[in-house]
């Protein structure tokens, strides 16, 4: 008995069962393609421009932020210019990196 698999009525069971399940997550799909637009959020807007900021900038910002270290690039990556954009250009995406990752 144990050899021939499981009762015909349980596998009638399991197939109703999954097929119920496929037939509710259509209905929530379907459900949520008519939901209200109150219920949708808006994209989100910048509301101001990115800023670049130059060597100068960085100097007189560290002086204020930390007096005691004050202007601190041991790498000169201020003065790293990777892809010809400019000085600001690579500020910002070094600034940009430094708070993606840390």
């Amino acid at each position: 008995d144990w050899l021939l698999g499981p009762a015909p009525c349980a596998i009638t069971t399991l197939i109703s069962t999954v097929a119920l399940s496929k037939m509710l997550s259509l209905a929530s799909a379907s459900t949520l393609s008519l939901a209200p637009a109150a219920l949708m959020r808006a994209p989100a807007v910048r509301t101001a421009a990115p800023v670049m900021e130059s060597k100068a900038e960085l100097e007189s910002l560290a002086g204020k932020l930390n007096p005691v270290i004050g202007y601190w690039d041991p790498l000169n990556l201020a003065d790293y210019d990777q892809w010809s954009q400019g000085q600001e250009a690579a500020i910002g995406f070094l600034r940009h990196a430094e708070i993606k990752h840390g």
